[in-house]
């Protein structure tokens, strides 16, 4: 069983930077890929960013390619999205999300975080 939970969402201008956080307990966080998803209003869960349990290989959505970084602490249980040049667009509730390496879903997610950018 793992419980996540995000931090860092917030009110940004466009163009700012933001840092989001997601503290996972449980036992052996390494084993896990863990992955962002974000859900704007009126739309469904989309994908953003994923990791693998080593940190050395990562996946990004089209749309955030270049701006937006994930990685992961496993010594502290902890994956990272970093954002940056942050548009309108990607105002959204952040989802941080965990499967295990070779499931084909995410079995476990957090609570969300608001991410709100103003033009």
């Amino acid at each position: 069983q793992v419980q996540l939970v995000e931090s860092g969402g917030g009110l940004v201008q466009a163009g700012g930077s933001l840092r989001l956080s997601c503290a996972a307990s449980g036992r052996h966080f390494s084993n896990y890929v863990m992955g962002w998803f974000r859900q704007a209003p009126g739309k469904g869960r989309e994908f953003v960013a994923a990791i693998n349990g080593k940190g050395d290989s990562t996946d990004y959505a089209d749309s955030v390619k270049g701006r937006f970084t994930i990685s992961r602490d496993n010594a502290k249980n902890t994956v990272f999205l970093q954002m940056n040049s942050l548009r309108p667009e990607d105002t959204a509730v952040y989802y941080c999300g965990a499967r295990a390496r070779f499931s084909p879903r995410y079995e476990y997610w957090g609570q969300g975080t608001q991410v709100t950018v103003s033009s």
